[in-house]
C-alpha cells in the first residue's frame, strides 16, 4: 500500500492522530480486516508499537478488535469515524470551557492576576506596545481593550471592516453603551455595508467618510491599535496591527479625529 505523505498529513490535522496512527489506520482501511503484524508491515510501523497504536485507535473509535486467534482488527466506516471524532472534540471542548470557567473562582487566577499587576509596575511605558499578526488575533486584542473602556471608544475603518466589526464587536459595544461610554465609528459606508452601519448605529454614533483612509481604534485616549496594511490587499492571516499604550499620542490623534468628525456625514443622511 502506497499512501502519499501529503494525504497522511491531512489526516493527522483533521483527526488529531500521530504519524504511526494514520499509517496503521490507512493500512487497515485498505484491508478491512487484518492482524497487528500485517498492519505494521503494510504501514511501515515497528511491530513493537503496532499493538499500542491499535489499542489507541480502538479507544478513539477508529477500529474494532475482532475476537478470536490470532487477534484481528476491523476498520470502522470513515463516515462513522468522523461522527465519533466530532463528538469527542465537542465533549473535550465542553470540558475545557468548564475548567476555564471554574478557574475564575480559584486562587490560581488570583495569583496570576497578582503576578501580572506586580509585573506591570516594573514596565516602562514604552514597553506597552506590540505587533499583532492575523486579523483574528487583532480583533481579539481589540475586544479585550474595548471591553475595559471607561470613557470613550473611537473606531475608524473601511466599509468591509465595518461589516466585520459589526459581527465581532457589536455585543461588546452594546455593553459599553449601557455604561454610558461614548462610542464613535467612522467608515466609508457603501451599499454593501449599510446594513452593518445601521446595526452599529444601535450602539454607537456612526458617520460616513471617504476622506479618511485608515484603520485604527482609540480606547480612552490611552490605547491605540492601528492596522498597517490596506485590507483590500492583504489576506486576513497576514494582516498586521500595532498596539501602543501612549496617552500623549492618542490624545493628539483623537483631537485630529474630532475635527474630521464634524465634517463627516451622519448615518441618517447617508445616501448609497
Amino acid at each position: 500500500m502506497i499512501v502519499k505523505e501529503e494525504f497522511l498529513n491531512k489526516l493527522r490535522q483533521f483527526f488529531g492522530l500521530n504519524l504511526y496512527e494514520v499509517r496503521i489506520w490507512t493500512a487497515l482501511l485498505s484491508r478491512g480486516v487484518s492482524t497487528a503484524g500485517e498492519l505494521s508491515d503494510i504501514g511501515n510501523v515497528p511491530r513493537s508499537r503496532a499493538y499500542d497504536i491499535l489499542e489507541s485507535l480502538e479507544k478513539k473509535g477508529f477500529v474494532v478488535m475482532k475476537l478470536g486467534k490470532p487477534i484481528k482488527y476491523i476498520a470502522v466506516e470513515p463516515k462513522e469515524v468522523v461522527e465519533r471524532v466530532k463528538k469527542l472534540v465537542m465533549e473535550d471542548a465542553h470540558d475545557s470551557v468548564k475548567k476555564l470557567e471554574e478557574l475564575k473562582t480559584t486562587d490560581v487566577l488570583r495569583e496570576l492576576d497578582l503576578l501580572h499587576k506586580q509585573g506591570i509596575e516594573f514596565i516602562e511605558p514604552t514597553d506597552l506596545s506590540g505587533a499583532i499578526r492575523g486579523r483574528h488575533n487583532i480583533y481579539a486584542h481589540m475586544e479585550s481593550l474595548i471591553k475595559n473602556a471607561e470613557k470613550s471608544v473611537t473606531i475608524v475603518t473601511t466599509g468591509k471592516g465595518l461589516i466585520r466589526k459589526s459581527e465581532a464587536l457589536k455585543s461588546t459595544l452594546d455593553k459599553l453603551k449601557k455604561k454610558n461610554v461614548r462610542i464613535r465609528i467612522a467608515a466609508n459606508i457603501t451599499k454593501a455595508s449599510l446594513d452593518a452601519a445601521k446595526e452599529m448605529g444601535k450602539v454607537a454614533e456612526v458617520k460616513s467618510t471617504n476622506k479618511v483612509n485608515a484603520r485604527f481604534c482609540i480606547i480612552d485616549n490611552k490605547d491605540l491599535i492601528f492596522m498597517v496594511m490596506n485590507d483590500e490587499n492583504v489576506h486576513p492571516s497576514y494582516d498586521v496591527g500595532i498596539w501602543v499604550n501612549t496617552p500623549l499620542f492618542t490624545s493628539a490623534l483623537d483631537g485630529m479625529f474630532e475635527l474630521a468628525w464634524k465634517d463627516m456625514i451622519p448615518l441618517d443622511k447617508v445616501k448609497v
